[in-house]
């Protein structure tokens, strides 16, 4: 089994420093040193394409560029890299986006992924026109996924739920492949949605102890309904030479975070009805104190940002050697990101992705051998 990587285009805006914001935040202001033009984009995916990423998320939210448009207009300044494209099921519908989702794979080469985003915050939702309160969002996300799930397979598709109806509902032409969906969420009305209807279930970079609970709550869950699921995990990295050298680069990255900044994106996700969410802010509890909540897993991140807020830091070596006891969980698909986007891409795809390949457990899937180590580190 090769393990599976995937990195982040920043449709919010990049930067040396953190950029803030999601679960309801609005980025902050660092998110304006590297604007999320189409060009910046494309730089980062053909970079994560030729170091060995498979695919490359794009968040949904109203503080980022639209996913949809931005990942169509990059793919086509990329040759092979996938798009997992964050969306929102409330906000189109089933059919429409079952559609879209067909038309991407034509256009692309079949090089879509979806991310399914219920969405945590009813004042968020609210601002699109959604008025449902956190549970019915989920449950129409399972009628939603019920409706595209059958129509990719060429059905004619009648369903009249509690939130969605559609009639003789038939696609002209399916997605070939069909596209893998991701999902996550910690509340028990998620864990029913996944273990029905999902391919890849999404947990952030929890300690490893956590990760393992999640695993087992949704792996029997998907058992009962005779389905298996997948496992990814979302984190950011900080990877250098040396874990001197890291621990430093993480440092200085706090060092950077204004005190309004954080109190303020804390009171913002404090309020978040997301349990994910909440298990995040758990992790650090707004301290700026004890923030390695395990071996080379840091909370830094989690204080001005929303969603992912944990990182791996440390040496080549020991990055690795945490996804290896991921994986060992049952992790396998990463979900990565690191400030800024395209010069940690190259920290980590140059320094840990052919170490793990020396270790047996990933190879470039786009090549029939992977690169060596790099004997010269690439230079922020």
């Amino acid at each position: 089994m090769s393990l599976t990587f995937h990195w982040f285009l920043p449709t919010n805006g990049d930067s040396r420093h953190v950029v803030g914001g999601g679960h309801g935040t609005p980025a902050t202001a660092s998110g304006r040193d590297r604007p999320p033009t189409v060009a910046y984009l494309s730089q980062i995916a053909r970079a994560a394409e030729d170091l060995g990423f498979e695919g490359a998320l794009t968040p949904t939210g109203a503080w980022c560029e639209d996913a949809w448009l931005t990942t169509a207009m990059v793919a086509q300044q990329s040759e092979r890299l996938k798009f997992l494209v964050a969306f929102r099921p409330g906000f189109v519908s089933p059919t429409l986006a079952a559609q879209m989702a067909s038309t991407f794979q034509r256009q692309t080469g079949g090089r879509l992924l979806l991310n399914v985003v219920t969405g945590g915050e009813s004042h968020e939702q609210r601002a699109y026109g959604d008025f449902l309160d956190k549970d019915a969002r989920y449950r129409r996300t399972g009628e939603f996924l019920e409706i595209v799930r059958g129509l990719w397979e060429g059905k004619t598709v009648d369903l009249h739920g509690e939130h969605l109806q559609v009639e003789d509902a038939k696609l002209a032409r399916v997605p070939d492949p069909v596209p893998q969906v991701y999902f996550g969420g910690s509340s028990p009305i998620a864990g029913e949605v996944a273990a029905k209807y999902v391919d890849v279930y999404l947990t952030w970079g929890e300690p490893p102890a956590q990760v393992a609970e999640k695993i087992a709550w949704v792996r029997g869950l998907a058992a009962r309904q005779g389905r298996t699921v997948r496992f990814g995990i979302r984190l950011h990295v900080i990877t250098r030479d040396t874990s001197e050298e890291a621990w430093a680069e993480a440092h200085r990255l706090l060092d950077g975070f204004d005190a309004e900044t954080v109190k303020s994106v804390q009171a913002g996700l404090a309020r978040s009805e997301s349990q994910g969410q909440q298990r995040m802010l758990a992790l650090h509890g707004g301290s700026l104190d004890g923030l390695e909540i395990h071996p080379n897993l840091w909370a830094g991140i989690g204080l001005v940002r929303g969603g992912a807020g944990t990182a791996l830091v440390g040496s080549h070596e020991e990055v690795a050697e945490r996804i290896k006891e991921y994986a060992a969980l049952g992790i396998e698909e990463f979900v990565l990101s690191g400030y800024p986007h395209l010069e940690e891409a190259y920290w980590f795809g140059e320094g840990v992705l052919p170490r793990l390949a020396a270790h047996g457990v990933w190879r470039h899937p786009f090549r029939t051998e992977s690169a060596p180590v790099a004997q010269v580190p690439f230079a922020s």
